[in-house]
């Protein structure tokens, strides 16, 4: 579970990067905080949740298992434990 999280994390996190790189770039001074308004931070968060929604979209139209799929759950067979499969 915590790898989903992280990954949402991770590209919540994506345009304050971007952002950071580019007064790196600029030198204008990363830990100014005349470089970090307010309204840069608004637009900076909606934006990454527009990237958050957008990611939970693709998650959820592309990930998981064919819609006529069916689950064979871990069983033992001969003593040794068989995953899981999407038949």
């Amino acid at each position: 579970m915590i790898r989903p999280v992280l990954t949402e994390v991770g590209i919540f996190l994506i345009p304050f990067a971007v952002y950071a790189a580019f007064l790196i770039a600029t030198r204008s001074g990363l830990l100014v905080q005349s470089s970090w308004p307010l309204h840069v931070l608004a637009k900076l968060a909606i934006g990454a949740l527009v990237l958050v929604v957008v990611s939970f979209l693709l998650l959820a139209e592309f990930g998981g298992a064919p819609p006529d799929s069916t689950y064979v759950p871990a069983h033992i067979e001969n003593g040794r434990l068989v995953p899981g499969v999407e038949k």
